[in-house]
């Protein structure tokens, strides 16, 4: 499925829907140009979870957690690492997450959980095109129930 964001606003109003709508233990790929908007949603996303103090990029300590209701949630940049062995080193292999947000999951492949649904961002005009693909069985049921709803009918599509 994919969408129109005309503003950062927009970016939020999606991560707060997908936020509030998430089935569960969810993982999330962010995919998408540098300035695509990955950072923008996954910190609207966290807020949207009740995260109050400072949300940190992990650009460069790669992964940072925080406390949500029903567990931890990652958030995950793997811009600068080279491939998924890397990923051994950050103790990921217990993490039992609410929430993964893992923008550029391509660099840690085969070192990840599969993906629930994974969000395609690209710069559009002054705004952004997002496509929302599910990737599980988990995923395709949260797509469509969001479907349904008609709660996406507030984003146009391009």
């Amino acid at each position: 499925m994919r969408l129109t964001l005309a503003d950062e606003q927009a970016t939020a109003r999606l991560a707060r829907l997908l936020a509030a709508s998430q089935p569960g233990p969810a993982v999330v790929y962010l995919h998408g140009g540098l300035g695509a908007g990955k950072s923008s949603l996954a910190r609207s996303w966290l807020r949207s979870l009740g995260v109050t103090g400072p949300i940190r990029s992990p650009t460069y300590t790669l992964v940072e957690r925080y406390a949500v209701e029903g567990g931890e949630a990652l958030h995950l940049d793997l811009y600068r690492i080279g491939s998924g062995a890397e990923l051994e080193f950050l103790g990921l292999d217990e993490a039992q997450a609410a929430l993964w947000l893992v923008e550029w999951p391509g660099r840690g492949e085969g070192g990840l959980p599969p993906a629930d649904l994974e969000i395609r961002l690209a710069i559009r005009g002054g705004g952004r095109e997002v496509e929302l693909v599910p990737a599980s069985p988990a995923g395709e049921s949260w797509l469509s129930a969001l479907v349904d709803s008609g709660q996406l009918d507030a984003f146009p599509e391009p």
